[in-house]
């Protein structure tokens, strides 16, 4: 059964910017107003280490989440193998639901699984039931539907057999380009990045089965991020601890660009939804860069966030609010309607340790409302965001 977690809790955190925009109703106009009030409303216990959030984006289900946890155990035996870890990485994931009407939040379902990575929702409403991906510590996908309000593995794809203690780092859905595909009801695609330095590309098809369709060698360290390009689908980005920015063609199977912008690894990539040929990246320099993906020698703008940067969600409305997890800061705001002039507009500083994961709710009244989790604290915080007008 369900049970309500959590606790209610009226402590603001306010940022100390002012900021341009304005609620009327469900639309963010551009107008001036005050400092932006972030309200804590839940702070959850998660027990394992958290790092990683992903609001369900099907229409039918806003109102859930999912929380992802890596926990490392030590292996009590005195021999083991060579080739496996010292450590055993296991994981748990929660389902959460969150009713904006009463603020209330329930933990539907939890799964224990391998330590998780990553996660990502299928954004599409062809589907009847929301469709989860997760990166896990064994080199793996695992692909999860929701049904009667639980989580249900319905495949789990390994990356490459053949490469022990591999971790898949990331991954991201996206839409195939190739006309075959699509008539053999695999329109949609999965990319992931591992610890080795691969991507791997899959085709996800309508009997709910992922389609190795290739892999490459692209960084010579951990490729930390991967992402589709969402205007071209012929285009993929993919970031490294290798501090490189590569461009991959899809088509001719060649990485068309090397971007060497950054001073530490590369460890987020968005690729805007509402403005074309606009990329977003995030690094170990702390550095938050946009970049005009036509001409990527140098990024239109860089704003330091402090901390490194793991993670960048942008607002569901007008999508120009990021939420970035800025990993040994805080979470951070930033306001990005001039690409060429980012702003730091809310900080959020609940946390008290490692800041992985962030999403906002999809679901929007007077407020936004966004999930953040931390990882040695093993802590989960729901939060409203919420303008104060002049």
């Amino acid at each position: 059964m369900p049970h309500s977690v959590g606790r209610q809790n009226s402590n603001k955190s306010h940022a100390k910017t002012r900021i341009k925009s304005k609620y009327v109703g469900t639309e963010l106009f551009v107008s001036q107003f005050i400092m932006m009030d972030i309200q804590l409303i839940h702070t959850i216990d998660t027990e394992y280490s958290a790092d990683s959030v992903e609001w369900c984006p099907h229409p039918d289900f806003k109102n859930l989440f999912v929380c992802g946890t890596y926990q490392l155990k030590e292996s009590s035996e005195e021999n083991h193998d060579a080739t496996m870890a010292a450590c055993h990485r296991k994981g748990r994931i929660y389902l959460y639901k969150f009713d904006e009407s009463d603020r209330s939040l329930l933990e539907l379902n939890r799964v224990e699984t391998a330590a998780i990575l990553d996660m990502r929702w299928l954004k599409t409403t062809s589907n009847v039931f929301p469709i989860l991906a997760t990166a896990t510590a064994l080199g793996n996908v695992e692909v999860y539907i929701v049904e009667e309000l639980k989580l249900k593995c319905v495949q789990v794809f390994r990356l490459n057999p053949s490469e022990n203690n591999l971790l898949t780092l990331s991954l991201d859905w996206g839409l195939s380009a190739d006309e075959a595909n699509i008539s053999e009801g695999k329109q949609n695609q999965l990319l992931t990045s591992d610890s080795k330095g691969n991507i791997s590309l899959a085709a996800w098809s309508s009997e709910r089965n992922l389609e190795m369709i290739r892999s490459w060698h692209a960084h010579e360290f951990e490729a930390w991020i991967c992402a589709f390009d969402k205007w071209d689908k012929n285009l993929v980005y993919t970031g490294g601890d290798d501090t490189f920015l590569h461009v991959y063609d899809l088509r001719s199977e060649t990485r068309s660009m090397v971007n060497k912008s950054h001073n530490a690894g590369v460890t987020c990539l968005l690729s805007h939804p509402k403005r074309e040929k606009i990329l977003l990246t995030g690094s170990y320099d702390e550095k938050l860069r946009t970049f005009d993906t036509r001409t990527m020698k140098t990024p239109l703008s860089e704003l330091d966030l402090q901390g490194g940067i793991w993670r960048i969600k942008s607002d569901p409305v007008k999508h120009d609010l990021m939420l970035c997890a800025c990993m040994y800061h805080n979470f951070s705001i930033v306001d990005l309607c001039n690409v060429y002039s980012p702003s730091l507009v809310g900080k959020f500083e609940e946390h008290e340790s490692i800041c992985y994961g962030a999403d906002w709710s999809t679901n929007v009244d007077d407020n936004f409302y966004m999930a953040t989790c931390s990882f040695y604290d093993h802590k989960l915080c729901i939060s409203s965001v919420n303008p104060s007008l002049k």
